[in-house]
């Protein structure tokens, strides 16, 4: 798997376990790109969902995404700190300019005091039986949840102090 160079777009294209298209960001600067990793930021992108609505990002995000991790990481720089947004997802592939994972429902929402809040549960449930997930999937990502709580507490990757101020100001300069 090699990511499109440093400075270039992608875009960003999340999945459903079934196959279905269910979200995809039009434009994402890469900011680092490695075998494993890609660092990416936007600001004020454009998303289509799945049922044809769009939206634009608020306000400029990192994201981080690892080939290795069922879960990626979106950095969100707000007035009052940095919110991050862990979506709970098949390790990442990328194919030409575009990135894809598989969304499984489940997120991690952690505030700028690095407390955090595991999300949508039910909407996991619920597709756990519609889509057949496997018991060996249910026990992956609830191990990943763990993991990534781990990270926080730790402050390892995308949480270590500095690290979203260090690629959003990266970003700036990539802008202009």
């Amino acid at each position: 798997m090699v990511a499109p160079d440093a400075e270039s777009n992608m875009i960003i294209q999340a999945y459903k376990h079934n196959g279905t298209l269910h979200r995809v960001w039009k434009s994402t600067t890469i900011l680092k790109r490695t075998e494993t990793t890609v660092i990416g930021a936007n600001d004020k992108t454009l998303v289509t969902e799945s049922d044809g609505r769009t939206w634009i990002t608020r306000e400029p995000a990192i994201c981080y995404f690892h080939a290795q991790q069922w879960f990626n990481v979106i950095g969100m720089l707000r007035n009052d700190g940095i919110y991050f947004y862990c979506n709970i997802s098949s390790p990442f592939l990328m194919e030409e300019n575009v990135l894809k994972y598989i969304d499984y429902d489940l997120d991690l929402k952690i505030y700028p005091d690095m407390t955090f809040s595991l999300l949508d549960e039910d909407e996991y449930e619920q597709h756990k039986k519609w889509m057949h997930y496997p018991k060996k999937l249910d026990k992956i990502l609830y191990g990943q949840i763990e993991q990534l709580k781990s990270w926080v507490r730790q402050r390892k990757g995308p949480f270590a102090p500095g690290f979203i101020d260090h690629w959003y100001e990266r970003f700036l300069t990539y802008r202009w």
